[in-house]
């Protein structure tokens, strides 16, 4: 006898507009508020799956918008989901991207969903679908982004000093190159030895700029430049390498496998940023680390400054990678005023532990959920 169709029975989408702890400076926007987009699918048989496809700054860093990936979600993925098995991620992506173009957060919220529940079903965490975890814990770089030199030591010294990071990420291009590595090199000359010092320019500068600030980063001791210009220049990605000591590394030109083929194919990068929502989900993520694994080319954990939900999605995926070299930028949930799940994530001997439960580990507080839902007014 057949065992009856567990199928999905809701889809819906959850919009919180959280303030930060700091403006949050890039040389894109400033950040004041995180918009977080979550995706909790709901099947028959009671399990539930929750995702994240936050993006930065509304439609200042990509495509997608937090209000757009609701519409599209409800409008054209949800009729698509409803219904059918839920049992089989796989299949499920594979229907919706045979009918949608484009749409890759959106879509990364609704396949960790998916994945979540399954994981939740089988009794196992999220990381064994993934071929299984290689570590329990990830380092996590702290981004500096205030713009203000002696606010920025003191945030670092603060974190070293509370064991919670470091590595340190510092957000440049907004001022004149020169001004830049001066604000960037006394941070490391403060911090010393007892933390890697990174850049990211978010395509901000010319490749001639580029080429003057890297050489200059490399004198002051910086251990890695991210994206210092535009995200499709490959080209000059691979002229900047050829010429520069100091690694370079791709963020905004990697949006998932065919990105990552041409990038080693041209030799335009050192390291991978992978981001789950720019690869379009977590098996597109997998498939640039397998590639960057392929190519010798390094591997970062990146992040979209999401909340918790995103961000242990991420680390579940992260976690299985043989290779991460450069660590993981995955402190999205600190960056925000607000907690949403029962017990937090685990930030502590400078990484996020990961945690044990089945799917992604985590209980949302759906009570505090619905509160945060009533003050942003969008309560849906």
């Amino acid at each position: 006898m057949s065992q009856p169709l567990i199928q999905i029975d809701s889809v819906d989408v959850i919009l919180l507009d959280l303030p930060t702890i700091r403006p949050h400076q890039l040389s894109v926007t400033t950040m004041r508020r995180q918009k977080l987009v979550l995706v909790r699918i709901r099947a028959s048989d009671g399990m539930t799956g929750w995702g994240e496809a936050t993006t930065i700054g509304g439609l200042a860093y990509g495509e997608e918008s937090p209000e757009s990936m609701r519409v599209n979600i409800e409008t054209y993925m949800a009729p698509l989901l409803l219904g059918a098995d839920a049992t089989s991620p796989n299949a499920r992506m594979w229907e919706l991207r045979s009918h949608l173009q484009g749409n890759r957060f959106a879509l990364c919220a609704i396949e960790t969903a998916l994945f979540d529940a399954q994981a939740r079903r089988l009794g196992v965490p999220l990381s064994d679908l993934f071929g299984g975890r290689v570590r329990d814990s990830l380092p996590v770089a702290w981004t500096l982004a205030s713009g203000d030199t002696a606010r920025d030591i003191a945030e670092a010294e603060r974190m070293l000093e509370q064991k919670r990071h470091r590595i340190f990420k510092l957000k440049i291009g907004a001022r004149d190159v020169r001004a830049d590595v001066a604000h960037v090199a006394a941070i490391k000359r403060a911090l010393g030895d007892q933390a890697s010092v990174r850049v990211d320019v978010n395509q901000a500068w010319s490749e001639t700029d580029a080429m003057l600030g890297m050489g200059m980063l490399e004198q002051a001791g910086v251990d890695l430049v991210e994206q210092p210009i535009a995200a499709g220049n490959d080209e000059g990605m691979r002229r900047l390498r050829a010429m520069n000591r100091i690694p370079l590394m791709a963020d905004e030109a990697l949006h998932g496998p065919a990105d990552a083929f041409r990038l080693a194919e041209h030799r335009a990068t050192d390291v991978f940023a992978i981001k789950i929502t720019q690869s379009g989900g977590l098996r597109g993520a997998q498939q640039v680390a397998a590639i960057g694994e392929a190519a010798h080319v390094g591997l970062y954990g990146g992040t979209m400054l999401e909340g918790a939900v995103g961000t242990i999605a991420s680390a579940h995926l992260f976690a299985t990678f043989p290779g991460l070299a450069w660590g993981t930028e995955l402190f999205g949930p600190l960056l925000l005023t607000e907690e949403i799940l029962r017990t937090p994530l685990d930030y502590r001997d400078f990484a996020l532990h990961l945690p044990t439960g089945p799917g992604l580990g985590i209980e949302i507080d759906e009570e505090k959920l619905a509160c945060l839902q009533r003050q942003s007014g969008n309560g849906r």
